[in-house]
């Protein structure tokens, strides 16, 4: 099995910039899109039709434009569910759940606290309420895929200034914390996990060249219950994929 994490930071505009193209000649099975910002009915979906991908699940925010995740799938999934149950992010559109028989998968996308001490706020709630939320979903569900948008670099080898960004949200000793503990609860950093000393990157300011000198972040994840750790065979970073300022991380599991 494998799975394509991608923030596309507008989908639209994404299959405008040939990202379907790209899709055709990739051996993936899902496609966990984030920070779509369309209503299913604003999407011209026939290019990933015709590639074999069905539409399992869009959760679009309630603003117009704003946030939603997207699972695009060539395997029929058991169950899907919109949301985590919280009206407060469920609105915004930040989580939708696939299950394929034992595996249960979460593409999610992760409030950001770029646009004040607000959002800051609302995001630091999230990842507690979040926790809680998989805490008691793992009881039912142990074994979890949890991908998407984080909007956190865990460590100095995730973000190409530390000492400059220790200020920055995003690389918070808040945020890095809670990811620690995230990691220490049951789930594997399936990227770290199987390139321990890798710096690869997953997003890049639009500002200064930032990508053509690769001064990124890595703040997009697999994170996999434990349980499936043996299962694990690769994670990498698509970098070729530009239809965005964010690339794609593909996780391949062995059945």
């Amino acid at each position: 099995m494998q799975i394509l994490s991608y923030n596309v930071n507008g989908i639209r505009a994404a299959i405008r910039n040939g990202l379907v193209e790209w899709l055709a000649d990739k051996p993936y099975d899902i496609l966990c899109f984030q920070e779509v910002k369309a209503q299913l009915e604003q999407v011209d979906l026939s290019g990933f039709q015709a590639l074999g991908y069905e539409v399992i699940g869009w959760h679009a925010a309630e603003k117009k434009g704003y946030s939603g995740v997207a699972i695009l799938s060539k395997i029929i999934p058991n169950r899907v569910v919109d949301g985590c149950g919280l009206t407060v992010y469920d609105c915004e559109g930040r989580i939708l759940r696939a299950d394929f028989g034992e595996i249960t998968l979460l593409n999610c996308y992760f409030p950001s606290g770029t646009s004040g001490d607000t959002r800051q706020g609302v995001k630091m709630q999230f990842l507690q309420d979040f926790q809680e939320y998989v805490h008691e979903l793992r009881k039912e569900r142990p074994n979890l895929i949890i991908c998407g948008d984080y909007n956190i670099a865990h460590t100095e080898n995730d973000i190409h200034d530390p000492v400059r960004n220790k200020n920055s949200t995003g690389f918070l000793p808040e945020e890095r914390a809670w990811l620690t503990n995230w990691f220490g609860d049951g789930f594997t950093d399936a990227f770290r996990y199987l390139n321990p000393e890798l710096t690869e990157y997953s997003w890049w300011s639009y500002r200064a060249g930032a990508r053509a000198n690769n001064k990124g972040w890595r703040i997009d994840y697999h994170a996999v219950s434990d349980t499936l750790q043996d299962r694990l065979v690769n994670c990498r970073h698509t970098t070729d994929a530009v239809h965005s300022d964010h690339c794609g991380v593909v996780l391949e599991l062995g059945i």
